[in-house]
């Protein structure tokens, strides 16, 4: 598929992820496909973690308008996820009360990267440097930004771009 039809059909096109500790895949232009998204990279053991309990709060803030926060655990940046993706589930329901769509554990950096990820990498022109790195996608399926790990999920910055990307029409369908 050329780039042009790539960025034509969304960044979320032709995507599928099992959810966390779930068996069936959810089509991510089908189920999210004219919301907003941001899709985070996650870990439950890094110095970031405690981010959880923002993001937890920007999907449940914004998401009867069309937007939600997308978890894809990693344990890309030195192994700071568990193994077995019921001990996340329940690590991230748990501890951070966490209601979000989570996702099956995925590579988000180098060649084993989902394509997923590659496209957001290609997209911003950055691939996540460490966990919790947030990539905000709009309502047409395009990037809107790139946000590294540092920035917190209520960061005026964030807040302001996903309330900018929700004021947008839904595409038609």
């Amino acid at each position: 598929m050329s780039a042009a039809a790539f960025a034509a059909q969304g960044l979320l096109s032709g995507h599928s992820f099992r959810p966390l500790a779930g068996k069936t895949p959810v089509n991510l232009q089908a189920e999210y496909g004219g919301d907003v998204v941001l899709v985070v990279n996650t870990a439950s053991k890094c110095g970031f973690t405690p981010q959880f309990e923002g993001l937890e709060a920007l999907h449940a803030t914004y998401k009867d308008r069309g937007f939600a926060v997308l978890g894809f655990p990693s344990g890309d940046f030195k192994e700071q996820e568990f193994d077995d993706e019921d001990e996340i589930r329940e690590f991230c329901t748990l501890t951070y009360g966490v209601k979000f769509p989570m996702f099956e554990k995925s590579h988000v950096v180098g060649p084993d990267a989902s394509g997923l990820y590659k496209g957001l990498a290609a997209a911003a022109g950055e691939a996540p440097k460490w966990n919790f790195h947030k990539y905000l996608v709009g309502r047409d399926g395009r990037l809107v930004a790139s946000y590294g790990s540092k920035t917190v999920p209520d960061d005026k910055q964030l807040v302001a771009a996903i309330e900018r990307a929700l004021a947008a029409p839904r595409p038609a369908r």
